[in-house]
């Protein structure tokens, strides 16, 4: 499908959403109210920097951030791409690449490679900044790529699997999957286990394929199309699979999450889900944004749900992180959320700014860096609060399945949001228009610690900093 057709679709679509938000008869959700809550770990900021104007639009692109050699690679629609000390936030080095950048960052030790929204793919010395090399893919790119020792492999809108040389990139084979008329603006980033290299892709499917030659070892349908519109039909899978030894697990858009066999494809188990933000693995339990903004936490041999938390919903939310004990995860208004991965109970709250996070949160250590749609990049250190351990130890157990609801909140305050606009659904080929405002609760007041435990009491954080 042309560029151009994809934007004639987008449009329409676009045009459809408006007619649905303003018609009386379609009740628009809203995004829920953040409400006070009981902080049970201390974050603090440790630093912040940016790689894009303060000025310029909020573009969904996938301009995330990646970690490698303790520093942190970072792109900016605009050209730039910056390399951060993760410890101070320092600059050591900054590249204009004078190309409109939209999927990245993916850093080794050696390469830090990015994509152009022209079809470009850039690949700069980890090191130093200096540009390597530079390749025509002929698709827009708009998911990091992933790199290995022989291999960068890296998806483009066109339904196609690259494979390029690390030393010039020239291309080594391609795969491709049929392409839906209609799509999500999106596409999942690869991912290189051993010889294989795995994606999804916009017609539900995972695929495998050689890495030494591109040959297709399998392909596995986990969301079917279904529906008689080409709305109903959306199945895509826009995030990359995870795996762990040899087991494979995935999540689509309208469709299922599931495991499959590395080697086969074969479908072990699969739910009905719906994420365009995939999942993530941590121990024997996984972890999905469903796209309503439930946030589910699943035994990854069985699928069996452990436990689901609400208290975010319709908040555009952002892929999750793990840390420690903890998953991150962050929404369209900026704030970044930490909950308890045993229970999925609200842990802490901060903000990066007041600006949407559309891509995952990065953990390294006890820090986790985060960067928004305008290029702000936060990093905060995460510790437990004093007697965090012991509230942990008397907390209710999970919610069963059937019974599933949000975590009732501590008396204790923190802040209370600023207002709110309801977050934009996932647009087919195009940022969607936002959908009508609501009343919201007063602008956020600085955080009050928690009663501290005698004899040893730990410092109330600092309060919020807004950038």
């Amino acid at each position: 499908m042309t560029a151009v057709r994809r934007l004639l679709l987008g449009g329409a679509l676009v045009a459809l959403a408006l007619v649905a938000a303003c018609s009386k008869d379609k009740k628009v959700d809203q995004p829920a109210k953040l409400t006070p809550l009981h902080a049970t770990v201390r974050v603090q900021r440790v630093w912040s920097a940016s790689v894009g104007d303060k000025k310029e639009a909020a573009l969904r692109l996938g301009l995330g951030i990646s970690i490698a050699n303790d520093r942190v690679y970072a792109a900016g629609h605009k050209g730039d791409v910056v390399a951060l000390d993760l410890a101070k936030g320092r600059v050591a080095w900054r590249t204009r690449t004078k190309t409109p950048l939209s999927g990245g960052t993916a850093a080794s030790a050696d390469l830090v490679v990015v994509g152009g929204s022209d079809g470009q793919l850039l690949a700069l010395a980890a090191a130093s900044g200096k540009m390597l090399w530079r390749v025509r893919l002929n698709g827009e790119v708009l998911a990091p790529a992933a790199i290995s020792a022989r291999l960068i492999a890296v998806r483009t809108v066109d339904g196609k699997l690259h494979g390029l040389s690390p030393a010039d990139g020239h291309e080594l084979w391609n795969a491709q999957q049929q392409v839906p008329r209609l799509s999500l603006r999106g596409t999942a980033r690869p991912v290189i286990v051993g010889e294989v290299v795995l994606c999804g892709f916009d017609n539900g499917k995972v695929m495998a394929v050689n890495a030494a030659d591109g040959s297709v070892q399998w392909e596995a349908t986990v969301t079917p199309p279904h529906g008689r519109t080409e709305l109903e039909r959306l199945a895509d899978i826009d995030s990359a699979v995870d795996v762990t030894g040899s087991d494979v697990y995935t999540v689509g858009f309208q469709g299922r999450v599931a495991m499959l066999a590395l080697d086969t494809g074969q479908v072990w188990w699969s739910h009905e889900a719906s994420s365009y933000r995939g999942l993530t693995l941590d121990d024997d339990a996984l972890y999905l944004a469903t796209a309503d903004g439930e946030i589910v936490a699943l035994k990854t041999r069985t699928g069996a749900e452990l436990w689901r938390q609400k208290a975010l919903l319709h908040r555009g939310l952002s892929p999750i992180a793990v840390v420690g004990d903890e998953l991150v995860i962050a929404d369209f208004q900026g704030y970044v959320h930490w909950l308890d991965k045993a229970t999925g109970a609200l842990a802490a709250r901060e903000r990066s700014g007041k600006v949407r996070v559309s891509t995952a949160p990065v953990a390294a250590g006890n820090m986790v860096v985060v960067i928004n749609d305008r290029g702000q990049i936060s990093a905060w250190s995460v510790t437990p609060r004093a007697g965090a351990a012991a509230a942990k130890g008397a907390a209710a157990p999970p919610t069963p399945a059937k019974e599933a609801a949000a975590p009732a909140p501590a008396p204790a305050p923190q802040e209370t949001p600023a207002p709110e606009t309801a977050p934009p659904p996932p647009a087919p080929e195009t940022a969607p228009p936002p959908p009508a405002p609501e009343t919201a609760p007063p602008p956020p007041a600085p955080e009050t610690a928690p009663p501290p435990p005698a004899p040893e009491a730990s410092a109330p954080p600092p309060p919020q900093e807004h950038r």
